[in-house]
């Protein structure tokens, strides 16, 4: 009996084995387990994606930084082109008569173009160069040129011609200019050019400008006693880019 043993009938028991304790489940409880587990999910998903926008904002920042840092060294090493210049240093007319019956303006004019690129580091592609011949208003002649590259510190001279008919409309004022022109024997002749031109640094090529270049000229016409042995002074044109 001392060792805590029990006798009962000849049959040895043990000590007493103390009943199974009950559990309790609260189903209240659980539903807001489940509950706090969704909104734990959610909000770790927020998280989650609000650091991958995070991170995608910053990289697009960063790259358009370093784009236009390296856009900024380019524009600070290349050099700045300076003002190509054209002139016209020799000028011939020839011819230059409209017949009033039919309005058909008779001229030869032949002149040059000195063109000079100033830059010692850039060279310069002319593309689809055209000249044409005004006089007011009215245009009477256009000559197509072949397309050529000029270098570095370069001096390029091209030549041209005028020469034919074409039917001109001249107004009050023009005919009166061209009646004044006839008396003096020096005919004021407006040529233009047209052209696209590329500027060329190293391999790079920049894109395309458009210019236009006019040049007011006064030239006395060969044939005419009028004109006095008056000779063609050099003339400079007019840059517009």
């Amino acid at each position: 009996m001392a060792n805590g043993n029990y006798t009962l009938n000849g049959a040895l028991y043990g000590s007493p084995i103390p009943p199974p304790q009950k559990t309790y489940h609260s189903h209240a409880k659980r539903g807001a387990d489940v509950g706090c587990g969704i909104c734990r999910c959610f909000l770790n998903c927020l998280l989650c994606c609000g650091a991958c926008l995070l991170n995608l904002v910053c990289s697009i920042l960063i790259g358009i930084a370093v784009c236009l840092v390296i856009i900024a060294l380019i524009l600070w090493f290349t050099p700045r082109p300076n003002a190509v210049q054209f002139q016209v240093p020799e000028a011939n007319l020839t011819r230059f008569d409209l017949d009033t019956q039919n309005n058909n303006l008779h001229y030869n004019l032949s002149l040059n173009f000195v063109i000079r690129n100033p830059n010692r580091r850039l060279g310069i592609h002319y593309d689809q160069l055209e000249a044409r011949g005004f006089y007011g208003d009215q245009r009477f002649a256009a000559v197509s040129l072949p397309s050529f590259y000029q270098g570095h510190k370069n001096t390029t001279v091209v030549g041209m011609e005028f020469n034919g008919q074409r039917l001109v409309l001249l107004g009050g004022g023009g005919r009166k200019d061209l009646t004044d022109d006839q008396k003096s024997g020096i005919y004021r002749i407006d040529v233009k050019l047209r052209f696209k031109i590329r500027f060329k640094f190293g391999f790079l090529n920049s894109w395309a400008f458009k210019p236009k270049i006019k040049c007011h000229l006064k030239v006395p016409l060969s044939s005419s006693s009028s004109a006095g042995g008056l000779q063609f002074h050099p003339t400079k044109c007019h840059v517009d880019l």
